[in-house]
């Protein structure tokens, strides 16, 4: 799959559920190809800011959209990688934070 299939795809199933994409597409586009990098890699597309394990069940909090976007577009109207954002947040209508990576340190591959 191509990034700009892959990003017409996502934009199809996730805009419904009120998470949209960042609106700077060129971020936008570079977290998709890491996206699409992790696929072949591991076989899922695991979020590209984070280390994977490469075993599917360890890093399922993980798979894009992962575990912790729906809290952090909540608190911060963005997720941890900016990929997925509010309305308001694309809007300017809220201040960009630093989102604070929420997975717990028991998970991480390391």
């Amino acid at each position: 799959m191509d990034i700009e299939r892959l990003y017409e795809t996502l934009k199809k199933i996730q805009e419904p559920q009120g998470c949209f994409f960042n609106k700077d597409r060129e971020r936008v586009f570079e977290l998709l190809k890491g996206l699409l990098i992790n696929k072949q890699r591991y076989g899922y597309m695991s979020c590209p800011c984070r280390l994977a394990s490469g075993n599917y069940e360890k890093d399922k909090d993980i798979v894009c959209p992962c575990a912790y976007r729906e809290p952090d577009v909540k608190e911060y109207g963005t997720c941890y990688c900016n990929l997925y954002v509010s309305v308001e947040w694309n809007e300017g209508k809220i201040e960009h934070k630093y989102v604070p990576e929420r997975r717990p340190p028991e998970k991480m591959p390391f």
